[in-house]
C-alpha cells in the first residue's frame, strides 16, 4: 500500500488557512487544547474515500490537524471501499470517515476497529423507475450495487426490512455500474451517495423514493461516523481526541463554508464537479453532529443488521467491542457552537 503525504499547492494553502480561519470562530476553548499535553504521535494516516463528497471533513481537517500538532499527515489511496476497511483493519490507516453499517459488520467480523464521533446524517438517497412508486415496491424487483456488503447493499437492506421485506428473497441484487443500469433501464432502483444523486437528477434519471436527511427514521441517524484502529485509540490518547477535534470543527465548516470546501474537493481531486460538490455540502446535515447520540446510531443499524442476518454479533456486544466515545462527550463541551 503506498501512502502520499498531503501536498498543498499556493492556492490550496490559501483555501485551508482560509477554512481553518473559519473553525477558529467555531466556538472552541483555545485553553482546552492549549491545557493538553502534545500528541503522542505527530503522524496521523487516514484512509481516502472517492468519490470524498460527503466525507469532505475528513479532508478539511488537514489544515486544522496541523494545528492540532501533527506534523505529518498521510492520506491513504485505496482502489475498493472494501481496501480502504481493510486498510484501517490492518492499522495501516489509523482513522477515516465512512458508513456506519459495513463498520458494523466489520466489527462483526472480528476487525480493531472502534467508532468514535459520529459525522453526518442524510447522504443518501433511494432512485427508481416508473415501476416504483414506493419503498414496498422494490419486491421482485431489480436493484443495481456496488457489491455484496458494501454500503450500498447494507443501507438498503436495513431499509427493507423496516418495511418488513427480506432483502435475501424478495429483491434481486445485480452489481455493476448503477447510474448506466438505471438509464437503461435494466434495474428498478439504486441507492446512491454523492455525488450519484446529484448527477441522477442532473440528468433526470429516475425518481426520488426516499431522500434519508428528511425522512424518519433515517433523518434521526448518522449515516456516517468517525473511525479508528483500536491500538491507535488505546495507545495515543491525546492524539485521538485531537484528531477527533479536527474532524468536528471540519464538519462545522462544511456547513459555514460550502463554497469554499466544494473547490477543495475538487483541487485535491475527492469530487470531479465544483457544482455537484456544492449542491451535495449544502444537502447534507452537517449540523447535527452536537444533537444525535452516535450510539442510538450503531444500535439502530446494529439491531437491523442483525435481524437480516447479515451480522451475528447483537448491537450490545457491537457497542462494547467497537465503540469509544468518551473523546466525542469531551469535545461536545468544548465545541460549543
Amino acid at each position: 500500500m503506498k501512502s502520499r503525504r498531503v501536498s498543498w499547492s499556493r492556492r490550496e494553502v490559501v483555501a485551508g488557512l482560509t477554512l481553518t480561519g473559519t473553525a477558529s470562530l467555531l466556538g472552541v476553548r483555545p485553553e482546552s487544547a492549549r491545557a493538553e499535553p502534545p500528541p503522542e504521535t505527530t503522524t496521523l494516516r487516514i484512509a481516502e474515500g472517492r468519490p470524498g463528497i460527503c466525507i469532505a471533513p475528513q479532508y478539511v481537517a488537514a489544515g486544522l490537524l496541523a494545528s492540532e500538532g501533527f506534523t505529518n499527515v498521510q492520506y491513504l489511496p485505496n482502489a475498493t471501499f472494501s481496501e480502504r476497511l481493510e486498510t484501517l483493519a490492518r492499522g495501516e490507516a489509523q482513522m477515516t470517515v465512512t458508513f456506519v453499517s459495513s463498520l458494523s459488520s466489520r466489527v462483526d467480523a472480528g476487525d480493531p476497529i472502534v467508532m468514535i464521533a459520529g459525522s453526518h446524517i442524510g447522504c443518501f438517497e433511494l432512485f427508481g423507475t416508473d415501476r416504483v412508486r414506493a419503498i414496498r415496491d422494490l419486491k421482485g424487483k431489480t436493484v443495481a450495487i456496488l457489491d455484496e456488503g458494501a454500503p450500498d447493499h447494507l443501507f438498503l437492506s436495513v431499509i427493507l426490512l423496516q418495511i418488513g421485506l427480506d432483502p435475501r428473497r424478495d429483491v434481486n441484487w445485480v452489481k455493476g455500474d448503477a447510474i448506466r443500469l438505471l438509464a437503461d433501464g435494466k434495474v428498478d432502483a439504486v441507492l446512491g451517495f454523492p455525488p450519484v444523486p446529484q448527477e441522477l437528477r442532473a440528468r433526470k434519471i429516475g425518481r426520488v423514493i426516499l431522500n434519508s436527511s428528511g425522512e424518519r427514521p433515517w433523518s434521526h441517524y448518522f449515516c456516517c461516523v468517525v473511525a479508528a484502529h483500536r491500538d491507535f485509540v488505546r495507545k495515543h490518547p491525546v492524539a485521538t481526541k485531537r484528531a477527533v477535534r479536527a474532524m468536528m470543527k471540519a464538519t462545522d465548516v462544511c456547513v459555514l463554508e460550502p463554497e469554499r470546501t466544494a473547490r477543495l474537493l475538487v483541487d485535491k481531486g475527492y469530487a470531479e464537479r465544483h457544482d455537484y460538490a456544492l449542491q451535495a455540502l449544502r444537502d447534507v446535515p452537517y449540523a447535527k453532529w452536537r444533537e444525535y447520540d452516535p450510539e442510538d446510531t450503531v444500535r439502530f443499524y446494529s439491531l437491523r443488521l442483525h435481524e437480516a442476518g447479515l451480522i451475528k454479533s447483537s448491537p450490545q456486544k457491537i457497542l462494547a467491542q467497537g465503540t469509544e466515545w468518551r473523546f466525542l462527550r469531551e469535545l461536545k463541551k468544548e465545541l460549543k457552537g
